[in-house]
Order: structure tokens, then C-alpha cells, then sequence
């Protein structure tokens, strides 16, 4: 097994809690911060601009990506604009359509096309990955994100596309792509392994970090212990 330090893959960690993200900034493995809307509305969050502009203060010298969350592409665009504003560092994140179904491809272009630093996010084909990265390709740093964990959620095994999708971004070396929604840490070994540029992990699951190359022995009396100390906690007894 690859040891984490000589991991290629950069780990972002996906989140909105300030505090939870400022524990994971102090962690040199962490490269960078995502987060979403529902994320933020997790984590009790209900002025979007106050906490943005905090967090990106907080955090100036990594990638943070903040969503745009209007169904309008006008708007969309004028959010990601006046988000783009508050920092050097930020990815304006931009859903690859509205809840319509309508492609965002024409803002993404128009965005890209203006020096705006993207990260096109809920992408789950190939298809969509192709107009993307032809969208993005004339642009700035921009990332593309590939919702893996969902794909596998369907039964189907995300790696052969999201290898595929690594080919297709190579033309193209301002452009990264993102293994999204990882379900496990086994992920982010998948991730690196196919020359996949960034994966995003939850703060839950970045807390399995320290089990990397655990001695399988020692996890199995581990696993042992915790089911007789629960088993002595709840007072069972037979007879």
C-alpha cells in the first residue's frame, strides 16, 4: 500500500464547519477546502457572505471552492463574480446544470473566458465531463468534479471513468480533476492510482486517517475489545 506521504493525490477536505476546517488547515496533508450549500446549511451557517469572507481570511493560502446556489444563470453568474471578488484563492464553485436540467456549459465558458477560477461540480458522465473541460479549456485554473461516490452508489464502478476522465482533461494542464464524495478512505488509494489530481474527503472520514497501514491483527483484537467493553457497558446478561 502507497503510505500517505507518497501520495500524489492532493486531499481536500470537504467541509463547512470553521472550526473543523481550521484543525485541518494545520494538517500539511490537507492541500485545500471545499464546500457546498448543504454543507453550510449543516453546519448552522445562515449568512453566506460573513462566513466566506471569514474562512478565506482564516485560509488565504490554499484553494477554497464556495458555491453559487441561484437556479437563475444570470444570476449564477453575477454570484460567481461578486463571489470571485473576496479572494486569490477561491474556486467559484458552478453546478454542471440548474435544477431544470438546463446545461451551464455557456456560463462556464463565459466565466472561464472572463479569468474566473472554477470548479464545475455534481458531474457524473463522461459526456458532461467532455463539454466541460472543452468549456474550461481556454480559461484559467479550473477544476472539474466528478461525483464518484455517487456513481458507485448506483452499483456501478466509478474508476475505469473516472480514469477516463483523467485522459481527457490531460490536454489541458491548468485543468484538474476531482474524485468527489469518496465512501471510503480506500478511495483515496483508488484516486491516486489513476493519476486523479484531487479528492475530496469529509472531516468524518479524514479521521480514519491515522488507521492507514493499521496492523490487521492489532485492528481485529481492537474490534474484539470494542464489542466485550459495549457488551459490559449495556449490562447483558443469559440467565
Amino acid at each position: 500500500m502507497t503510505r500517505l506521504d507518497d501520495l500524489k493525490v492532493k486531499i481536500f477536505a470537504d467541509g463547512a464547519d470553521r472550526g473543523g476546517m481550521l484543525e485541518l488547515y494545520a494538517n500539511p496533508l490537507i492541500k485545500g477546502f471545499t464546500t457546498n450549500p448543504t454543507l453550510m446549511r449543516n453546519a448552522g451557517i445562515t449568512d453566506y457572505e460573513a462566513f466566506a469572507r471569514d474562512i478565506v481570511k482564516a485560509i488565504s493560502d490554499r484553494p477554497i471552492s464556495l458555491e453559487v446556489f441561484s437556479d437563475d444563470f444570470a444570476e449564477m453568474e453575477a454570484q460567481a463574480r461578486r463571489i470571485k471578488s473576496w479572494g486569490e484563492n477561491i474556486y467559484v464553485k458552478i453546478p454542471v446544470t440548474n435544477t431544470k436540467g438546463e446545461s451551464a456549459v455557456p456560463l462556464i465558458r463565459t466565466l472561464a473566458e472572463a479569468g474566473v477560477k472554477q470548479n464545475v461540480t455534481a458531474l457524473m458522465t463522461l459526456a458532461q465531463v467532455r463539454d466541460v473541460v472543452a468549456a474550461l479549456g481556454n480559461g484559467p485554473s479550473a477544476c472539474v468534479s466528478v461525483f464518484a461516490g455517487r456513481v458507485a452508489d448506483t452499483g456501478r464502478d466509478p474508476v475505469p471513468l473516472m480514469a477516463a476522465a483523467v485522459e481527457m482533461l490531460a490536454v489541458y494542464p491548468q485543468l484538474e480533476l476531482i474524485w468527489a464524495s469518496p465512501r471510503e478512505l480506500l478511495n483515496i488509494f483508488h484516486a491516486d492510482s489513476i493519476g486523479c489530481h484531487i479528492i475530496t474527503v469529509t472531516h468524518d472520514l479524514l479521521k480514519k486517517l491515522s488507521l492507514v497501514g493499521k496492523d490487521l491483527d492489532e485492528y481485529s483484537l481492537d474490534t474484539v475489545k470494542m464489542f466485550r467493553n459495549d457488551a459490559v457497558k449495556a449490562g447483558f446478561k443469559l440467565g
